[in-house]
């Protein structure tokens, strides 16, 4: 059976971390999270409770992750990323950081931020390019190249990113009436759509 490790921080916060990962010091990690082969936890970095990270990820310096953010394998999470809660990072998918970047010159202060709001799902071999904002609750299918911000609540495909609907904060399409309000069918939450934006009614 293949050996693993439980890691306590100074902290004070238990998480697991397989023995094959790599965590820099002047990391936040917080209680529940499981860090997983190959991975590497770079300084500076805050990644939240009850959080996963899958094989050979790289979290870069200054990057945060919320509470509960899955990240599949393969997936490199660079400075200037903030996911907040409940996020989901399919595998292999890329963000940026920079806009033009080239090898022969240094762009290490000119890193551009990129929020993922609270819910959001990007597929697996998604690019984020960087500067963009992606919307609560959205989510963006597998493959697709984001080059706009995404409201909350869409549904992005292909490359160029286009929306092609909008989705519950279950992951269904909504099918609006002539109203303008459409129903979840898995949880029967309702919502509305009014000015190309949708919103949960309470």
């Amino acid at each position: 059976m293949e050996k693993e490790t439980i890691v306590k921080k100074e902290l004070g916060s238990d998480f697991f971390a397989h023995e094959t990962a790599v965590i820099d010091d002047n990391v936040e990690i917080g209680e529940g999270t499981k860090i997983w082969h190959f991975s590497h936890i770079m300084s500076d970095s805050v990644i939240g409770e009850q959080c996963n990270i899958g094989q050979n990820v790289v979290v870069s310096p200054k990057v945060k992750l919320g509470r509960n953010v899955k990240v599949q394998n393969n997936v490199s999470i660079y400075t200037g990323v903030i996911c907040e809660d409940d996020v989901f990072l399919g595998p292999s998918m890329v963000f940026t950081n920079i806009i033009n970047p080239r090898s022969a010159i240094a762009r290490r202060d000119e890193y551009v931020e990129t929020i993922v709001r609270k819910g959001a799902s990007i597929g697996a071999n998604a690019t984020i390019i960087c500067g963009n904002e992606i919307g609560a609750y959205s989510l963006i299918g597998a493959g697709t190249v984001v080059t706009k911000p995404v409201p909350d609540y869409a549904l992005v495909v292909g490359n160029p990113g286009k929306q092609i609907g909008w989705v519950s904060e279950y992951g269904h399409r909504l099918e609006f009436n002539a109203f303008g309000y459409a129903t979840c069918p898995e949880s029967g939450e309702e919502y509305t759509k009014g000015n190309n934006k949708v919103s949960k009614v309470d």
